[in-house]
């Protein structure tokens, strides 16, 4: 299984819009971040996208998402959903209708917010996307992978992470709930929200990340959706070693 960091930024992305800072005038790559979303190319030849972000085609233009089989939502905040309209030119490609899962508030949401493509007029002028809502109510299979649901908390809201095989992908949260941390036993390669150093109501900061990684216990740590307070090199340096953050077009292999 290979996994694509397709974005590692928070919802304004990173350089920042008016933001003369030193993360966001950097020179580092590493420190430019687009929208947060992952892409797993797994064994069987199966791809699966985890959100469709604002950047979405300009994500897979410059990583080379030539394919998506599934796509998964964590939630339905704008900077994860938004770029759906952009999976259309898939279904051209593939010329086959491209699942879209999530949970039931999250797929409700989808339909609202992209009626257009749910409850077409006679005039579809260039085209719609073509899409099929599945609600998750727990662990499913796409291809030969067992997809296994993390619910987790954004602030107030449930939403989700996923976990396949030892890989787990939890973003946008700021506390695990009780019944989920029997989810995440046995995790080698973890992916964690860690939104910046201060405290925030809906999301990790990078401390209590690196808390909530250890208490995991998983041998390697990716930190993601960061803002401009995070630089890429300086924070790594601060870290425990076999935890650092994500950058956008990091690829990670791992038997599934």
């Amino acid at each position: 299984m290979r996994i694509t960091f397709l974005g590692t930024g928070t919802s304004s992305g990173v350089p920042a819009i008016g933001c003369d800072c030193t993360t966001c005038r950097s020179d580092d790559p590493r420190d430019q971040r687009w929208r947060p979303s992952i892409y797993i190319e797994l064994d069987d030849g199966m791809s699966v996208l985890i959100d469709t972000t604002t950047d979405l085609r300009a994500q897979a233009l410059r990583f080379g998402v030539g394919r998506v089989d599934a796509i998964l939502f964590t939630h339905s905040h704008a900077d994860h959903v938004l770029g759906l309209d952009e999976v259309r030119r898939y279904n051209y490609l593939q010329r086959a209708t491209i699942p879209c899962y999530g949970d039931a508030r999250t797929m409700a949401d989808v339909r609202r917010m992209f009626a257009y493509v749910f409850e077409p007029t006679l005039e579809v002028g260039g085209g719609l996307p073509q899409l099929a809502t599945f609600t998750i109510g727990g662990p499913f299979c796409l291809g030969h992978a067992t997809f296994v649901p993390v619910p987790l908390l954004h602030g107030k809201r449930s939403i989700l992470g996923f976990r396949v095989g030892a890989f787990a992908y939890l973003t946008d949260c700021n506390a695990i709930p009780d019944a989920s941390w029997a989810l995440l036993d046995g995790v080698d390669l973890l992916v964690i929200d860690a939104l910046r150093l201060r405290p925030h109501t809906t999301h990790f900061s990078l401390d209590e990340a690196v808390a909530t990684a250890g208490r995991i216990g998983s041998s390697r740590v990716y930190f993601t959706h960061m803002c401009h307070d995070l630089p890429h090199a300086a924070t790594c340096t601060s870290l425990p070693a076999h935890m650092q953050l994500a950058y956008d077009g990091l690829r990670l292999d791992l038997p599934e």
